[in-house]
């Protein structure tokens, strides 16, 4: 990327960050900026930590990423995990073969195409702690620049998070995510795609339509779960437009 692209890169990701801010959606700003922005990386999200110890993911940029972030929470182990559980900043150049990751690494490269991955933990007082998670298809993809911008972009989340100081708006925030995956769920089995293209599609849905992923996601699973008879009008505010998949 050229200076004046990252420029404008980080430009935008500021603006969101002006008070008032809507969590979810800085935080989408802050993950698909991270993959545009940083050398080699393809799929970002953010991991945040409950006042129980659950780990949940938050702003993923692809199925990608839930699925790798899922398998370090069931597994306790990755880069993901280590570094929401204590670790600054974990990298990882090969994850089929990083000894470090016997049960993740292997399966992250088989299963899910992955070949590097970065980590970045984070403290967000006073509610919120976790990790910036950055991954690469390919190995060895991570050089010094990459480093240097997660770290950046890392603090950028600890700062959204830090605006976000109420445990509701976080929670507004979780719910979001839940939204989103019951909503692909949905499409997956009326559309009969696979979670990367029901994911890609509502993704389209909100930038064509110019409307929040969780709006979208909300309006798929009222679709799906209220008779067309039943479905209230309201005036001057549209539902999300129903489109099928291409």
């Amino acid at each position: 990327m050229e200076m004046h692209e990252l420029i404008t890169v980080i430009n935008e990701v500021a603006t969101s960050l002006l008070v008032p801010i809507d969590l979810q959606t800085t935080l989408d700003q802050i993950t698909r900026s991270a993959t545009e922005a940083i050398p080699g990386i393809d799929y970002a999200s953010i991991s945040v930590t409950s006042k129980t110890g659950r780990i949940e993911t938050l702003a993923p940029t692809h199925r990608v990423a839930i699925q790798a972030d899922q398998l370090q929470y069931e597994l306790r182990e990755g880069p993901c995990y280590a570094a929401v559980t204590g670790v600054p900043v974990v990298q990882v150049d090969d994850l089929a073969s990083d000894l470090r990751w016997p049960a993740y690494g292997p399966r992250a490269a088989a299963s899910f195409g992955l070949g590097s991955q970065l980590a970045f933990q984070f403290h967000a007082e006073p509610h919120a702690r976790g990790a910036l998670n950055l991954y690469a298809t390919r190995a060895h993809e991570i050089d010094t620049d990459s480093r240097q911008l997660g770290m950046m972009f890392a603090r950028l989340v600890a700062v959204a998070l830090g605006w976000a100081r109420h445990d509701e708006t976080l929670s507004e925030a979780l719910h979001s995510r839940q939204l989103i995956g019951q909503a692909v769920g949905i499409i997956i089995e009326r559309y009969r795609l696979d979670p990367d293209r029901a994911f890609a599609f509502l993704v389209r849905v909100s930038q064509t339509g110019n409307i929040k992923l969780r709006e979208v996601a909300a309006g798929i699973i009222a679709d799906a779960v209220t008779p067309v008879e039943c479905r209230p009008h309201r005036p001057g505010k549209p539902p999300p437009p129903v489109q099928t998949p291409a």
